[in-house]
């Protein structure tokens, strides 16, 4: 099982890194997101997650606060994945929480505090698209080649 969640971490940061450029930002389509579905299939890849999260943030995020809420995020989010009845509802906690959480840590690093309430919905916005392109589009296939090669037991 260590070995396991070692190996989603890497894939998490392998992916993440190789996909820097719209990896990390406000416009971001972390493909590395995708993964985030595994919980649905075996609550216990919720730590591989969380480490592959910390490790990416660590190399290219907004610094300490991205380290810690984007982390504490992709955590609690696979948490949630796990409890999700269906495969339709399981993306939905990390697009939720990420860009809520995410969008809220961008928008305090990148404007005023005077402006962070407006620039935190674009932001939010913007995040939560994203997860939706890496969750739906590419996680819910994803659920459906892990199932069928058995490697979780859902």
């Amino acid at each position: 099982m260590i070995a396991t969640q070692g190996m989603i971490a890497a894939i998490y940061v392998a992916l993440a890194l190789l996909l820097q450029p719209i990896s990390f930002g406000n416009l971001q389509c972390r493909v590395s997101e995708a993964l985030t579905v595994l919980p649905f299939l075996s609550p216990i890849t919720t730590v591989g997650l969380t480490v592959g999260c910390l490790i990416s943030n660590i190399i290219g995020g907004a610094g300490i606060l991205d380290i810690v809420f984007g982390t504490l995020a992709t955590l609690v989010s696979g948490l949630l994945t796990a409890r999700m009845p269906n495969k339709w509802l399981a993306p939905l906690p990390p697009v939720l929480i990420n860009a809520v959480v995410v969008g809220a840590v961008l928008s305090f690093v990148s404007v005023p505090l005077a402006s962070f309430f407006p620039t935190f919905w674009i932001f939010a916005a913007e995040v939560g698209l994203g997860q939706v392109g890496a969750c739906y589009v590419l996680g819910i296939p994803l659920l459906a080649v892990v199932r069928r090669t058995r490697l979780f037991d859902r």
